[in-house]
């Protein structure tokens, strides 16, 4: 469905980053933005991967968010298989970095990776819908698909976002943007 539709803009890599930033790209070019990550790896066991948006080119993050979050778990071991709601992974009207991926493992065989949708980031009408979706793997050996909708808060245009970890660096892992025609 998105053959030729999903134009490549920039991509980060991280290597023991405190974050990664796009400050360039997002613009009225498209109405639809795409965050992909690869094998994201915190520094810090259990940490959360997460986001905060700018509306002044990256001076500042901290634009209210209201989220919801909810993740389907199973373990290695083959118990512990259920879907819940993650009362950790939303925020209400708040400037924090919004959660992406939970509890995300730092062994070298442990990653999260996924998408973020970002809708009409430039708009000044409207607030700013997002969704997420990916999977990892958690310090506690468990496969963790995490689900993240909200909306940014401000009629503001969205031109910058920043990625980093709850605790800790991240080690290592790519971010790729894209527009969607």
């Amino acid at each position: 469905g998105l053959a030729g539709n999903m134009i490549f803009i920039s991509s980060q890599t991280a290597s023991s980053s405190a974050s990664l930033s796009f400050t360039s790209g997002i613009d009225s070019t498209y109405d639809e933005y795409v965050f992909m990550f690869t094998n994201i790896n915190p520094a810090t066991d259990s940490a959360f991967f997460t986001f905060q948006v700018s509306t002044n080119g990256g001076s500042s993050y901290g634009v209210n968010i209201t989220s919801t979050n909810f993740i389907a778990t199973h373990s290695e071991a083959g118990a512990g298989g259920r879907i819940e709601y993650v009362d950790a992974g939303d925020l209400a009207q708040s400037t924090s970095y919004q959660p992406l991926g939970l509890y995300i493992g730092s062994a070298s065989d442990e990653s999260y990776s996924g998408e973020l949708h970002i809708f009409a980031p430039s708009d000044t009408t409207y607030v700013k819908q997002f969704t997420s979706t990916g999977n990892l793997c958690s310090s506690s050996v468990y496969t963790r698909n995490p689900y993240v909708a909200g909306y940014v808060n401000s009629t503001s245009a969205i031109n910058a976002i920043d990625f980093k970890m709850s605790s800790g660096n991240i080690d290592d892992g790519t971010i790729y943007l894209y527009g969607i025609k």
